[in-house]
């Protein structure tokens, strides 16, 4: 079977890039194939359901937060931005409110919703989805200068090619990498896909009984073979089996197993947080040790757990507490130290870092600077935001660009 385009994915980026695509060209056969029974699985479970479309800042603000890759969509951001992908929704019906930091949620916190508006807009301008229809492999004939397309059912001809097949996080959407191997075979490099906005796994972990504590804006310190890597500031939480929170999940993209985590729990360096115990210790040296430290503003069973694990006891008189236990408790206290094990695996993190080389995909068209007609949009390329709502903007930015690029071609 012959078609003008076909696009591998059903996600956002997929649907999204149909649309575009499909403008002025309803007499063009356009074909989405999608593995799964139904289109965006994966859509629909993000935000916890309730979709973080985008993020209410200015586009200018949004390249912080792409880690070292935010130049690639310096053209897709500013191309098609927040305003512009929130009011493709408005025109159809869609009401957003915006969360805690400026997230954008549609009003009825119904990620349903967003891929409503996406499949109705596919059946409008009759672009026709294939499903339970799972690419197996995409070759190029240069002499007659179209893809041939294999799937589980049958296969095709096509004069253009979108891969849109999303990453390798959440496998059971329909997530499997699998895209990565169609661009590898079509002669692409594909960076090392590996979990990004992921928990962090911890070595020898001691803090499983205290699961669900905050830690409120922390200066976060990450040092590997002893070479302090990155420091920042955000919130973090302690899970079972290690830390999370958006200190964490935002920059688990430079994470490696091995990594010390250093998280510094009181403003104060150690030289000033030594005065001000010893301080502390002058004026209320009669308390005892725990009912003093408490003072500071960190959860007593955290506390507890520090003097625990530092052999200290927390009911002696402060006053009784000797040089070498006061260190410990501020070196703790200053820099509470963690060993990365690993990341949390693929099932747990919300995006892919890695995918296709960036150098090799044109930032202006998202077209490969490999294959002609060959494109590319979302996850599948080496391309990962914080949490926030700036993965799935830059799955609509990437695919606009794509659209428009082969709605223009399709039109010649």
């Amino acid at each position: 079977m012959k078609v003008d385009l076909i696009i591998a994915g059903a996600g956002p980026a997929g649907l999204f890039a149909a649309i575009q695509a499909a403008e002025d060209n309803k007499n063009k056969d356009i074909l989405i194939l999608e593995k799964n029974h139904s289109a965006g699985k994966k859509l629909l479970i993000s935000g916890s359901g309730q979709c973080n479309l985008t993020h209410a800042g200015n586009i200018a603000n949004f390249f912080n937060h792409y880690g070292d890759n935010f130049n690639f969509l310096l053209g897709p951001l500013y191309t098609f931005d927040n305003k512009m992908l929130m009011n493709f929704f408005k025109h159809r019906g869609i009401k957003f409110r915006k969360a805690r930091g400026g997230k954008i949620f549609p009003a009825s916190n119904k990620a349903s919703d967003i891929l409503d508006v996406l499949l109705k807009e596919c059946n409008k301008k009759n672009i026709k989805i294939k499903y339970n229809t799972a690419v197996k492999n995409v070759s190029y004939n240069e002499n007659l200068n179209h893809f041939e397309i294999k799937t589980t059912n049958r296969n095709y001809l096509s004069s253009y090619f979108l891969l849109a097949t999303g990453g390798k996080s959440f496998p059971k959407t329909g997530s499997t990498g699998a895209g990565f191997k169609i661009a590898a075979d079509l002669g692409h490099q594909i960076i090392d896909p590996r979990p990004a906005l992921a928990p962090v796994i911890i070595k020898n972990y001691q803090f499983k009984s205290l699961s669900g504590i905050s830690l409120r804006n922390k200066k976060i310190s990450l040092y590997r073979n002893n070479n302090l890597l990155r420091s920042w500031k955000d919130d973090l939480l302690l899970t079972h089996r290690g830390l999370s929170g958006p200190g964490i999940i935002n920059y688990s993209r430079y994470i490696k197993s091995g990594d010390i985590i250093k998280i510094k729990l009181l403003n104060y360096n150690k030289e000033e947080l030594e005065k001000n115990l010893i301080k502390k210790i002058e004026r209320e040296g009669k308390l005892n040790l725990l009912n003093l430290l408490i003072n500071y503003p960190l959860a007593q069973r955290l506390i507890e757990k520090i003097l625990k694990m530092s052999e200290i006891d927390g009911s002696i008189n402060a006053a009784h507490l000797n040089k070498k236990e006061r260190k410990e408790i501020i070196e703790h206290f200053s820099s509470l130290e963690f060993e990365v094990k690993e990341l949390a695996g693929f099932h747990q993190s919300m995006v892919t870092k890695g995918g296709i080389d960036l150098k090799e995909i044109n930032p202006q068209n998202m077209e490969s600077r490999i294959i002609n007609n060959f494109f590319a949009a979302g996850e599948v390329l080496n391309i990962d935001g914080d949490t926030g709502g700036y993965n799935l903007q830059a799955a609509f930015s990437t695919a606009y660009l794509a659209g428009i690029e082969i709605s223009e071609r399709l039109k010649n």
